[in-house]
């Protein structure tokens, strides 16, 4: 079914036309849920926005609005406030009926998209010889949530790992592997990952010191690109050693996605500078070939130039990025391409897709977007460190979580006299603890930073995974006291939503496709975040409220429907951010 705000605004549309004619066509009925809930649930403020064009007083027009507007079955008789607020109170059985309908629908009244698109998100892209740190944290969370959502509401989803497996650092890293640990280029799993971090940090301090092996390097860097085969094998391994460990932690995290590092478009680079020549883009500028920007200047005040080749005859991130995005739009096909990154780079992203515009590689018909984020800072309020200063691997990071998880539950156990095997220890411990990171950093705007606490992360109260779980928990353990199976609970069960605590959490049970829509537009997980926080809160004041397993029948099926809506909601909001449920905690 239709989210119920795009049947309110169908309505509205429609009230409009009549009224009004053409001369308010195509214009948005401004329907949204209501400031306040004691004037209703929904209300349109287009009656003052109107004022002027059709110059009547507002209240005039929104009197001519109600009059047209039909929402019987859904609302009540539309009220008018102030100077022309329309305002919407839902019929209670209307909220009956579609929580009637949706009861035994797995999509939970969620529609799939009617024009599915196909979608690139680009996310997560550690580098090659690199252990991945707390820096790859939110590109990897906000990109897999992302992806999450779009491909449940129907669209054809390309998850990429843009990784860094190519360029320079490879010459320097098997220029010094040759000379000091050999058998790491000839044999697989020679050394570890941490092994090979150590030896690429070694690598870059000789190199940044010694000109005689930059010199060395640099004919690696040769050797590599014309596909010399004991390079290309050393290279091969190096990045095996590296996809493996990667996929520890993407396993760790349920992640899923198909590498396509910068090694993939280097056959495309060439190509990419000759287009823009022949575009009449390129402009020759000491030595190397560049793209003048609109719109970015130096400090003297003169255009930013892009550079696409340098003077040696080398390429750069700018050159292999506009050969993905030429790539994406003419092989992959994506009318839609998500780039999750930090902040930091928006600029560059911003050059990358003025100058594939101005090639015409990107038209009209495909939309790119950079999603940024804030950083991750430690409870002093800077970038997240250890305490020797250096950026704190990711795995180690995750494995803390599970552990302070582990010793949160012992110690409720412990108070709670409760006896548990070890295998349910330790997956209650892994779900809560990662998933306790996954929600502190989604339930957060992603464009600011965040302080990053594990003692708030796994509290027990307040916005928190461990909150959400504790709830569908709860809803769990009625079952299981009442020797109910929610599954063989019938269909078509009337729901009755008599108290106020009923028809509260009824109403917010049916926003979820209105919250699903918003976050495929704006791509801000956090909104699905505060949805299933407050689901948790108004359940709460529910269960607290309305009794279920004690009440009389009909009452207390339609109670347990609502209990059933309710974790079945949280299981498949909770899904989409990349988190699981636990029957019990």
């Amino acid at each position: 079914m239709n989210s119920l705000i795009e049947q309110l605004r169908n309505k509205f549309t429609h009230a409009l036309t009549t009224a009004f004619g053409s001369a308010v066509e195509g214009i948005d009925p401004i329907v949204v849920p209501a400031s306040n809930p004691q004037f209703g649930d929904y209300q349109s403020n287009i009656a003052l926005s109107l004022s002027k064009p059709l110059r009547q007083q507002p209240r005039a027009i929104a009197e001519q609005i109600v009059q047209h507007l039909d929402v019987s079955g859904i609302c009540q008789t539309p009220t008018i406030a102030g100077p022309g607020f329309i305002n919407l109170r839902l019929e209670p059985a209307y909220l009956e009926a579609q929580l009637s309908a949706i009861q035994t629908d797995p999509r939970l009244g969620v529609e799939s998209i009617k024009t599915p698109q196909r979608i690139i998100v680009d996310f997560s892209s550690p580098n090659i010889a690199k252990e991945m740190h707390v820096g790859h944290l939110r590109s990897t969370i906000i990109g897999d949530s992302l992806a999450r959502i779009l491909e449940f509401q129907g669209h054809d989803v390309l998850r990429l790992n843009h990784v860094g497996d190519w360029g320079t650092q490879f010459g320097m890293l098997i220029a010094y592997l040759r000379v000091t640990y050999p058998s790491a280029l000839t044999t697989s799993n020679a050394l570890d990952l941490g092994d090979l971090v150590t030896f690429y940090r070694k690598a870059k301090q000789r190199f940044d010191g010694d000109e005689e092996f930059q010199e060395t390097a640099r004919k690696e860097v040769v050797k590599l690109q014309s596909g010399a085969e004991d390079s290309r094998q050393a290279w091969q391994l190096l990045c095996e050693q590296s996809r493996r460990e990667f996929e520890v932690i993407y396993d760790l995290l349920d992640i899923h996605l198909t590498e396509r590092g910068e090694s993939f478009y280097n056959p495309l680079l060439p190509d990419v500078v000759k287009d823009l020549e022949e575009s009449g883009l390129l402009v020759e500028d000491t030595g190397a070939q560049c793209v003048f920007l609109e719109g970015f200047t130096n400090k003297e005040g003169q255009p930013l130039p892009l550079i696409v080749q340098k003077s040696d005859g080398g390429y750069n991130y700018a050159t292999t990025d506009l050969a993905a995005i030429r790539y994406r739009i003419e092989q992959d096909r994506a009318v839609r391409i998500i780039y999750v990154t930090d902040a930091g780079q928006a600029n560059h992203f911003a050059q990358v897709f003025q100058v594939a515009r101005r090639a015409g590689w990107l038209t009209n018909e495909v939309q790119v977007v950079h999603v940024p984020f804030g950083l991750v800072q430690g409870e002093d309020g800077k970038k997240l460190k250890t305490r020797s200063g250096e950026t704190i691997r990711l795995r180690d990071l995750l494995d803390e979580a599970i552990a302070r998880a582990r010793a949160d539950l012992e110690a409720r156990l412990k108070d709670e006299g409760r006896e548990e095997t070890e295998e349910f220890k330790t997956h209650v411990a892994q779900i809560i603890g990662l998933s306790a990171v996954k929600y502190a950093d989604l339930s957060q705007n992603r464009n600011s930073n965040y302080i990053f606490s594990f003692n708030k992360m796994l509290s027990l109260q307040g916005n928190t995974a461990p909150y959400l779980l504790y709830a569908y928990a709860r809803i769990q353990s009625i079952s299981r006291k009442g020797n109910i199976n929610f599954d063989e609970m019938g269909n078509n069960i009337k729901v009755l939503l008599q108290e106020e605590a009923e028809l509260v959490l009824g109403k917010h049970l049916l926003q979820l496709s209105e919250v699903l829509r918003e976050l495929e537009r704006d791509l801000l997980p956090n909104r699905l975040c505060q949805y299933l926080y407050e689901l948790s809160q108004k359940f709460n004041q529910f269960f607290e409220q309305c009794p279920v397993l004690w009440s009389e029948e009909p009452v207390r099926t339609s109670r347990l429907v609502l209990c059933n809506l309710t974790a079945k909601t949280l299981k498949l909001g909770l899904s989409l951010l990349g988190i699981g449920v636990l029957e019990r905690m």
